[in-house]
């Protein structure tokens, strides 16, 4: 194996004051770079500050509307008075036709009194048969229809005539049973009865006699 050596050569002394005067050139030109800017520093100058107040501007004032002259007022026409004018001269003219007669006015109508208004007819009462005075018995109870059992209510209808006494009976409603009608029917035939009247006039009328058979318990 080959050894390798290097030499370093060591510089002249021509070449250490050449290097020497670089370095102290160097450093001389700094201090001088640094003198300058210490010495050259800029200068502000301070400007004062002037202000001058102007006075606000006047405000023109807007000028005022001038009336406007007035119209002379228009003359009133007068209207022209009209002049009567002179009456026609008017014909007196006469009529030659008689009057018109007058037609005869016919006598007023004279108001026929009203007649007078007939009379109330008489009041009517109706005949009766319940009064006590009348002493009217009651019909008997056949014996046959006790036994049987027979009851009934019959309704007889009864003409009586002024003197109170029956014209005729018919029966109008039967009980069921001809053993009571016929009981009832013989007995109303002599009954008495008041008569039915007009005004203070007995007259003829019809009534309704009712009777009840009915057995006691």
């Amino acid at each position: 194996m080959i050894a390798m050596s290097y030499t370093l050569s060591q510089p002249s002394t021509t070449q250490r004051s050449g290097l020497l005067g670089i370095v102290i050139g160097l450093h001389v030109g700094i201090v001088l770079l640094a003198l300058a800017a210490k010495t050259i520093a800029p200068q502000i100058m301070e400007m004062p500050l002037i202000v001058d107040l102007l006075p606000a501007p006047e405000v023109e004032a807007e000028p005022q509307a001038k009336p406007l002259p007035m119209a002379p007022p228009e003359p009133v026409k007068r209207k022209p008075v009209p002049q009567p004018k002179a009456p026609a001269p008017q014909l007196e003219t006469t009529s030659s036709t008689a009057p018109a007669e007058s037609a005869p006015t016919a006598p007023p109508q004279v108001a026929e009194p009203a007649p007078p208004a007939p009379p109330a007819p008489p009041a009517v009462s109706q005949a009766r048969f319940d009064a006590d005075y009348l002493r009217n018995p009651p019909p008997p109870y056949p014996p046959l229809s006790r036994r049987m059992g027979e009851e009934g209510k019959v309704i007889l209808r009864v003409s009586v005539n002024p003197q109170g006494t029956a014209d005729s009976v018919e029966v109008r409603t039967t009980s069921g049973s001809s053993r009571l009608d016929e009981s009832a029917l013989k007995t109303v035939r002599n009954w008495k009865f008041i008569p039915a009247k007009r005004g203070d006039t007995a007259i003829q009328s019809w009534v309704l006699v009712p009777i009840i058979f009915k057995l006691e318990q």
